[in-house]
């Protein structure tokens, strides 16, 4: 069960706020629609639901706020836009990384993919997917985790009538099955038609909380449906006696034969009819346009009255001012309905079946006709630290464009490392790193600093987890998960580009130039640490700044801006140097150093006091800070 308790936005500038005071329910086996014209503020409010925006109010889920809820993704499926995935990633893929981060069973995602219809599709990049494809996609990621309520904003936006058909059958048999269904439409048919409740928003205010069987009989205009051969004539002759007789009456004329009448009967239509020796196809009372099931038939001059019910739910052209609603104008979309009812269609003197009657399988037969749902999740995952890592892993090879990147560093440092020996004057160890003087980083430096900030980057340019509270990417369990990730990816770097290098060396120049140098202890803790840092650098500043271009360059700003800095510092006469720290520490321990442990202690002493490896520990120093900072903030709002 949904309650949402006096929402209301912040207000932007002078403008009023775009939803104020908004409380409602939506309760299990049912699925209820929020409406309300462009503008009118269903996102907004669902973003407030969603504890996705700022404003006031709260929302309980089976008595329960958002952020209480230990593992939100269980609780609320959600879909609010397209899909969020990066284009080149699979369909399997995405749901796969989903399925890691939100801790279900892998086999999941076969089980989703079969239920939406995207089996065929499921080796398909995000990008070339259709609408209609994305819609089922977005639906297959809100069913993942087996949720007990669905939120979705506009589902059927932009679907023809048959995906939306099979879309809003899903969402009736979640219902059937026990779930809360939510979701947001401007259409007031497909409300009227598809809905146990229809929730009524109009300027960022509730204006009307009603049954669909009252919501279609208070607030959409009831209409007779004609059909004959001479519709023109007899659209006519309505008109005139309508104008003889003082009284209100419209007529539209429709495509083909078809007359749609509003302030009319049919008995007086027929009459007309009659009188004027008019043959008439079709004569039917209408509450909007109901659907193929909902119109009778009638031949010659008889006619027929449609009583509408809860499943049969109406939909509407515009609302007509009564007592128990407010005066609202919905927009007015006439369709000729085109199937005949079934015979067994019930009649005013059979009630048809209602809304209860549909939330019970074993009472209506038409719960056995919905859309079948995957399994139920038996038994979950616990809550585990490598699901984080999991999850990164999946999305950093789901696509090519880390492969992509290692491959251009590993050619450039190549080719550069043989372009620098053939000139000369550089020495070996930056030859190994193909690092010239004039540039401010290595290849394989920069590279792992683009893969860290592809890292966070990637995840707010497409957000796959934006909309799940429990696994969004402020969370500081995901950034260990990226910082280990990008750790090893930044270590396999280093170690490839220098074989690489040494490789090309050999077969281009022999050995000459392939000599392990002495000091290489010191030099293989510099040029780790120095890809590794930039790495971490990059995740660090892309996780702050929300950007992989933020991310990458403040990489860049190690060694162009804080290098300088950090020399200048050193520079200073009041700078004391670092050497002897290995005996002195030893000296505090009282013990000696085994396996020759000093000379490590004395390697790594060098490398933060040299003027890249203090930069770059008091630039990672600052963005972790300024991280953990931010991570703060955004849990406290």
């Amino acid at each position: 069960m949904i309650q949402a308790i006096g929402l209301t936005s912040n207000p932007r500038k002078e403008l009023p706020p775009a939803v104020d005071d908004v409380s409602f329910e939506a309760h299990p086996g049912r699925v209820t629609a929020l409406l309300g014209a462009l503008g009118a503020g269903k996102t907004t409010t669902l973003r407030l639901m969603l504890e996705l925006q700022r404003g006031r109010g709260i929302t309980y889920y089976r008595g329960r706020p958002l952020h209480r809820i230990a593992h939100p993704s269980r609780e609320v499926g959600v879909l609010l836009s397209e899909v969020a995935g990066h284009p080149a990633r699979t369909v399997r893929g995405q749901l796969g990384m989903v399925c890691a981060a939100v801790g279900v069973p892998i086999r999941r995602v076969d089980e989703v993919i079969e239920v939406v219809g995207l089996v065929s599709l499921r080796d398909e990049r995000l990008g070339t997917l259709s609408r209609g494809m994305d819609r089922r996609l977005g639906l297959a990621c809100a069913l993942l985790s087996d949720p007990h309520t669905l939120v979705l904003d506009d589902p059927a936006g932009g679907l023809s009538v048959t995906e939306g058909r099979w879309l809003h059958g899903i969402l009736r048999a979640h219902a059937a099955h026990g779930g809360t269904v939510l979701f947001s439409t401007d259409d007031a048919k497909e409300a009227a038609r598809t809905a146990d409740r229809v929730i009524t928003l109009e300027g960022g205010r509730l204006v009307a909380d009603q049954e669909a069987a009252d919501f279609a009989r208070t607030r959409l205009r009831p209409r007779v449906a004609v059909r004959s051969p001479h519709a023109a004539r007899l659209g006519a002759l309505l008109t005139k006696e309508a104008r003889a007789a003082q009284r209100s009456v419209e007529v539209v004329r429709e495509d083909g034969n078809r007359l749609s009448v509003y302030g009319s009967t049919c008995a007086d239509i027929g009459e007309t009819a009659f009188r004027h020796g008019i043959l008439v196809h079709q004569l039917a009372d209408e509450t909007g346009d109901m659907g193929p099931r909902a119109t009778l038939h009638a031949e010659g001059l008889a006619s027929a009255t449609v009583v509408t019910s809860a499943l049969l739910a109406p939909a509407s052209a515009t609302s007509t001012p009564t007592d128990d609603a407010p005066t609202e104008d919905i927009p007015a979309t006439d369709e000729p309905a085109t199937v005949v009812a079934a015979a067994g269609a019930h009649t005013p003197d059979e009630p048809g079946p209602t809304a209860e009657s549909r939330t019970r399988p074993a009472a209506s037969p038409g719960v056995r006709d919905l859309p079948q749902l995957p399994p139920p999740i038996a038994v979950r995952q616990a809550p585990s630290p490598l699901r984080p890592l999991r999850y990164e892993l999946r999305r950093a090879t789901g696509v090519g464009t880390g492969y992509l990147t290692a491959i251009t560093v590993l050619v450039t440092s190549a080719l550069l490392s043989v372009l620098l020996a053939r000139i000369g004057h550089t020495p070996q160890p930056r030859l190994l790193a193909a690092w010239p003087r004039e540039c401010p980083l290595p290849p394989a430096a920069l590279g792992a600093g683009l893969l860290g900030a592809l890292a966070f980057g990637e995840e707010f340019r497409h957000p796959a987890l934006a909309a799940d509270r429990g696994t969004v990417p402020r969370r500081l369990g995901l950034l260990a998960a990226k910082l280990l990730v990008a750790s090893v990816t930044a270590l396999a770097l280093a170690v490839l580009t220098v074989g690489c290098d040494l490789e090309m060396l050999y077969l281009v120049y022999g050995r000459e130039l392939v000599g392990v140098p002495a000091d290489w202890l010191s030099l293989s803790a510099s040029w780790i640490g120095l890809t590794v840092g930039c790495a971490w650098a990059g995740v660090l500043a892309a996780g702050i700044f929300r950007s992989t271009t933020a991310g990458l360059a403040a990489v860049l700003a190690v060694p162009v801006v804080v290098v300088p800095l950090v020399q200048k510092t050193l520079a200073g006469p009041s700078v004391r140097k670092a050497a002897g720290f290995s005996e002195r520490l030893r000296e505090l321990l009282l013990m000696q150093w085994p396996f020759g442990g000093a000379r490590y202690i004395a390697a790594g002493a060098r490398l933060v006091v040299q003027p890249v490896g203090g930069a770059l520990m008091l630039s990672l120093t600052a963005l972790l800070c300024a991280y953990l900072l931010t991570t703060l903030r955004s849990r406290v709002r």
